[in-house]
């Protein structure tokens, strides 16, 4: 009932820049919360970034100061900018929501992207 996409992932030099869009479709009544997760091979999937329906953002140690999260006025599109990319932020991010279903219930439910690669390399 409800998809999530990702784009904007690539390759790109370290120190770089990439913006990253995860557009959400489907029976959505409302999005109570988005966020970014990475998972590079033989590790586990980590939390890159969230923002919450209200707009308050959280980031990993990690990126801050790097990265920043937002949401389109339509609420229905999170976007990752990332800069000064180095090789350790190599990796698949996903696209995580919150959704409430139109139809079903008022309790939100988790719904995934399938990715998007990054990749950080000279």
């Amino acid at each position: 009932q409800v998809q999530l996409v990702e784009s904007g992932g690539g390759l790109v030099q370290p120190g770089g820049s990439l913006r990253l869009s995860c557009a959400a479709s489907g029976s959505i009544l409302s999005i109570t919360a988005m966020g970014w997760y990475r998972q590079a091979p033989g590790k586990q999937r980590e939390l890159v970034a969230a923002i919450s329906g209200g707009g308050s953002t959280s980031y990993a140690d990690s990126v801050k100061g790097r990265f920043t999260i937002s949401r389109t006025n339509a609420k229905n599109t999170v976007i990752l900018e990332m800069n000064s990319l180095k090789p350790e932020d190599a990796a698949v991010y996903y696209c995580n929501a919150e959704v409430i279903v139109e139809g079903r219930t008022w309790r939100p439910l988790d719904y995934w992207g399938q990715g998007t690669q990054v990749t950080v390399s000279s």
